[in-house]
């Protein structure tokens, strides 16, 4: 991450960046395939989410935590979704989906 990032960012940033190839994956891997449930829709709402979070936490934006505390919402739902499947991908994705959660909340805080 670059210096010029504030330091309270970093971690959720992290996590936003991690999380954000994750759902991209699972969306890639779930094309075309039969879903019970939300999934991939829910990733194509979390990379939306996801990219949003971003670039207002690296503008340094006054709305960081509003936009992380949605972030957080989204993410919660998206591992949901995602858990539900045996994909290893989608499994990757829950995953990554609650530790992104986890640490807009701390953002959001």
């Amino acid at each position: 991450m670059s210096a010029s990032i504030k330091s309270e960012y970093q971690s959720c940033l992290q996590s936003c960046l991690d999380c954000l190839i994750d759902c991209k994956v699972c969306l890639a891997k779930m094309a075309g395939k039969e879903s019970m449930n939300d999934c991939p829709l829910c990733c194509i709402q979390c990379i939306e989410v996801l990219e949003a979070s971003i670039g207002l936490m690296t503008a340094d934006s006054k709305f960081s935590k509003e936009q992380c505390a949605l972030c957080a919402k989204v993410c919660d739902y998206c591992a949901e979704q995602c858990d539900a499947h045996d994909h290893e991908h989608c499994k990757r994705c829950a995953e990554s989906c609650r530790k992104c959660a986890e640490e807009c909340r701390k953002m959001a805080a």
